[in-house]
């Protein structure tokens, strides 16, 4: 322990001097949505808060940078890009913010899901299996998602420091690249497409254009499940905190916890893989059963999430520390 601790404090010889990969990718992020707010600014509902809080994240990142710099040793990097990752959910409800001046495309993918599996799995599941032991499985598996972005990144931290940015940086660049998809695909996902054309209708195989309908309403499905259970509150909490008609294609929540999964395997940990595993498998289930994802938009987050993983460690080689 003590050995750890004079480890956090001590001075780096040769201190990173510019910004970190993984700021760099948020700061093009950054330049990128603002340039849309610009040239949108009359469409949007609050282009003065969003040019604001960007400025905001903008100067937390140089003064993080400038902590560091005065004292760059492990803790400083890792509070530094701890910041990032934790502003990921200030990013998040900002992609509705955008994509809600854009045509609805649910009806699209709701009549793909048809012509796939010949039904709705987000109306059936839950139906099927309504039982207290299994709503409760899929609900922790889906509160499981933040606990486990936390668990892997503070692992490398901990055992795998030398791969620490990196493993950071693969994870930060996933949730940005999944967000420009959401901000060019709006799709608001069954619980608020159901909600807005109404259940009767998906029963009948009827997949109406709302059009714009989400850039006035938000209102969606009560959460299927067993409504007394501890999960199923905790996901509800989270839900009624931030969740937003947008981000259903890929599944952003299967496709990180893919790139997860497979941080975990590189580690070479195989207990903490399993440990892991059965979280991810009822999470991977969960976004169908507690309708938050057409069951498509779960095989796009798996295999968006494969080729992320492979694609973002293979140009992130040179970033392991030596």
């Amino acid at each position: 322990m003590i050995k750890f601790i004079k480890q956090l404090f001590t001075i780096n010889k040769k201190p990173k001097k510019g910004l970190l990969p993984l700021e760099w990718v948020m700061v093009g992020y950054l330049a990128l949505t603002l340039l849309i707010v610009f040239f949108t600014y009359t469409k949007l509902e609050n282009p003065d808060a969003m040019i604001w809080g960007r400025i905001r994240v903008a100067f937390i990142t140089v003064a993080m940078w400038a902590v560091y710099r005065m004292l760059p040793c492990r803790l400083t990097l890792f509070l530094r890009i701890t910041v990032q990752l934790a502003l990921l959910g200030w990013w998040y409800p900002d992609t509705y913010e955008i994509n809600r001046m854009l045509p609805n495309l649910d009806h699209v993918f709701a009549q793909w899901e048809q012509d796939v599996f010949g039904c709705q799995p987000a109306l059936l599941f839950c139906k099927h299996m309504p039982w207290a032991v299994v709503s409760e499985l899929m609900h922790m598996g889906y509160a499981a998602y933040y606990p486990m972005i936390v668990f892997v990144v503070v692992y490398y931290f901990l055992f795998r420091y030398k791969e620490f940015e990196r493993a950071s940086f693969v994870v930060l660049t996933a949730f940005f690249i999944y967000y420009l998809i959401f901000i060019f695909l709006p799709v608001a996902g069954p619980t608020f497409y159901y909600k807005a054309v109404g259940i009767s209708k998906i029963t009948q195989g009827i997949f109406p254009n709302v059009y714009d309908y989400f850039n006035y309403y938000q209102d969606c499905l009560t959460t299927p499940g067993y409504q007394d259970g501890l999960f199923y509150h905790l996901v509800e909490s989270a839900k009624a905190a931030g969740e937003r008609p947008t981000a259903a294609f890929p599944s952003s929540h299967v496709g990180i916890s893919t790139v997860l999964m497979l941080l975990a395997w590189h580690t070479g940990n195989r207990r903490m893989f399993y440990i892991l595993l059965p979280f991810y498998f009822f999470l991977c289930l969960s976004t169908v059963y507690i309708q938050a994802h057409y069951a498509i938009d779960v095989v796009a987050g798996l295999v968006s999430g494969v080729a992320l993983y492979y694609g973002l460690m293979a140009v992130s080689k040179g970033m392991v520390s030596k």
